[in-house]
C-alpha cells in the first residue's frame, strides 16, 4: 500500500521520532502519510520536513479521544488547518487532561506498592524521543517491566492497565459530537477510528455510527492493520449501507507490533477512498 492514514511516533504512545517513522514508511513504500497521534499536533512540523526532504506527502492527521455511550471512542482527523482556534484550544484541554490522567495512573500504581511509576514511564519516553506530552499507559507498562513487577507489557496491560483494571483512569474527555463538530472547524476530513476495536454489540456499533454521521462525520475506518477479514468485510458493509466514505491505515506504534507501517489487510474496491477526496493535493488525487 501506498497510503497509510494512522500510525504513531513518539509524540504520543509510539516508539519512533516523526522523522525515524517517515523515514521508515518511505523504505516500506508509503508514498502518502498522514500522523495521526493521540491528542496531539506536536509530531506534524518533524514528520513534514522529512517527508518533504523524502518527496512524499505527508496530510495534517490526529487521533482525539472522546466519549459516546459511557465508552471512549478515537476520532480522526485529517487535512485541517493546524491553526484553527477550537481545535488548538481542544488539544490544550486534552494535553492537561492527560497530565492529570498520568498522574492518577501513578498515585493508584504507588498504592499497590508500586512507586514512582510517573517518573519512570516519563523517563522511558524520554528515551525515544523527546516529548512535551505525557506519558501513556504503554510506557507505564514499559516501567512496570523494567522495574521487574511484570514479566512483559501484556501481563502489565492485563493485571493492571487494560479495560476496567487500576489503571484505567478514565479521562473527561469531550462527547463524540463536540470532537467532530472541533474538526469540522478546522476544515478537516473525518473517520471514526477501527470501529471494530469497541466491545460493542451489533446494534450499538450501528447507533454509533448513525450518531456519528449526525453529528458530521465523513468516513469510517475500515481497515486497520491486520485486523481479522471478517471484521473488514462487516465494516465495508455498514460502510456501504450508510453511504459512508472510507479510510485505512497500519495503526502502526513501533516495530515488533501487532502491523508494520505501511501494511494493512487489502480495502474493498467498490468503497470510496477519504483520501482522494483531499483537496489541493496532486499526489492524493492521482492515487
Amino acid at each position: 500500500m501506498n497510503v497509510d492514514l494512522h500510525c504513531h511516533s513518539t509524540a504520543s504512545d509510539g516508539a519512533l521520532a516523526p522523522a525515524v517513522l517517515v523515514a521508515r514508511a518511505f523504505e516500506k513504500g508509503v508514498r502518502v502519510l498522514a500522523l495521526t497521534d493521540h491528542d496531539t499536533l506536536e509530531g506534524l512540523d518533524e514528520a513534514r520536513s522529512a517527508a518533504t526532504a523524502l518527496g512524499m506527502q505527508l496530510v495534517n492527521g490526529v487521533e482525539l479521544s472522546c466519549t459516546w455511550g459511557g465508552a471512549t471512542i478515537h476520532v480522526l482527523g485529517y487535512g485541517f488547518d493546524v491553526n484553527a482556534t477550537p481545535l488548538v484550544e481542544a488539544i490544550a484541554r486534552l494535553h492537561d487532561g492527560r497530565w492529570l490522567r498520568s498522574e492518577e495512573i501513578s498515585r493508584k500504581l504507588a498504592l499497590k506498592g508500586m512507586p514512582g511509576a510517573l517518573e519512570g514511564a516519563r523517563a522511558i519516553q524520554q528515551e525515544l524521543g523527546d516529548s512535551g506530552n505525557a506519558p501513556a499507559r504503554p510506557h507505564f507498562a514499559d516501567w512496570m517491566v523494567r522495574e521487574g513487577f511484570v514479566k512483559d507489557r501484556a501481563e502489565a496491560f492485563r493485571k493492571w492497565l487494560g479495560a476496567g483494571k487500576l489503571g484505567d483512569v478514565k479521562q473527561h474527555w469531550p462527547t463524540l459530537e463536540e470532537t467532530v463538530e472541533t474538526l469540522r472547524a478546522a476544515k478537516a476530513w473525518v473517520s471514526l477510528a477501527h470501529p471494530w476495536h469497541y466491545d460493542f454489540t451489533r446494534s450499538k456499533r450501528r447507533r454509533l455510527i448513525a450518531d456519528y454521521i449526525q453529528a458530521g462525520g465523513h468516513a469510517i475506518e475500515v481497515v486497520n492493520g491486520h485486523q481479522p477479514a471478517e471484521q473488514v468485510g462487516s465494516l465495508a458493509i455498514l460502510a456501504r449501507e450508510f453511504g459512508l466514505l472510507v479510510s485505512a491505515g497500519s495503526d502502526f506504534h513501533g516495530p515488533g507490533g501487532w502491523s508494520e507501517i505501511g501494511e494493512y489487510r487489502p480495502l474493498p474496491e467498490d468503497l470510496p477512498p477519504l483520501w482522494c477526496r483531499f483537496k489541493h493535493d496532486p499526489i492524493i488525487a492521482a492515487v
